[in-house]
């Protein structure tokens, strides 16, 4: 295996919840009240960006604003709450061990990862290898953050995997070439069979599904 990219919320940080609760009150703020299901539903993968022209889409006003706004609330509740997915710390020590690469691709902002993986002690390890779907030409589900990731140790895609936990980000594995590995501890299993390759629901199965 050529080298793994990593997602960032949900599958190497346990940031969800806490982004989708910031997301609902927003929501709500904005004229538009959701139950958590419909939130994580329409919204869950996307960039902030994204969301905002979904809501616009409706019929309401979002300001220009509010995507700047909403990050910067959101960096707040991180620093202050988000834990690590348990057994991640695991599969990063086998990786080392197998001396096989990995990256952290998400469609988050860089700042963002800085913030989750500085609380949780990750950020050392994937020094020079965060890349956000925001800096490539496109986000997910295409596959361009994927793809980036990649190129920075020449990895052929067709040997590498890529692990996620949204639909939208496993039809980006998909569509770079990698194996996806979906991880749907908290997602509907529904949602990613689709488009994974393999599906686990607990990180401590993750290095044997990898060959490690």
């Amino acid at each position: 295996m050529d080298m793994v990219v990593f997602d960032c919320d949900g599958v190497l940080v346990d940031s969800e919840h806490i982004l989708c609760g910031a997301l609902q009150d927003e929501l709500a703020r904005l004229g538009l009240d959701l139950p958590m299901d419909q939130v994580k539903d329409r919204f869950l993968g996307g960039t902030i960006s994204m969301v905002a022209q979904k809501v616009r889409d409706t019929g309401l006003s979002v300001p220009d604003s509010w995507v700047d706004a909403f990050y910067e609330q959101s960096y707040e509740r991180l620093a202050d709450e988000v834990e690590l997915v348990p057994g991640i710390t695991s599969v990063l020590d086998a990786l080392d061990a197998a001396n096989v690469p990995y990256a952290v691709g998400s469609n988050g902002r860089i700042r963002k990862m800085e913030v989750t993986l500085g609380r949780t002690g990750l950020l050392d390890r994937f020094k020079g290898r965060m890349l956000s779907a925001q800096d490539c030409p496109s986000p997910k589900p295409a596959p361009d953050v994927y793809l980036a990731a990649m190129a920075l140790v020449g990895a052929d895609p067709k040997r590498c995997a890529v692990v996620e936990d949204s639909a939208p980000g496993a039809m980006a594995g998909r569509a770079s070439g990698a194996k996806v590995f979906g991880f749907h501890a908290d997602t509907p299993r529904a949602k990613l069979a689709p488009h994974c390759d393999i599906l686990f629901d607990q990180m401590a199965y993750l290095p044997g599904l990898l060959g490690l």
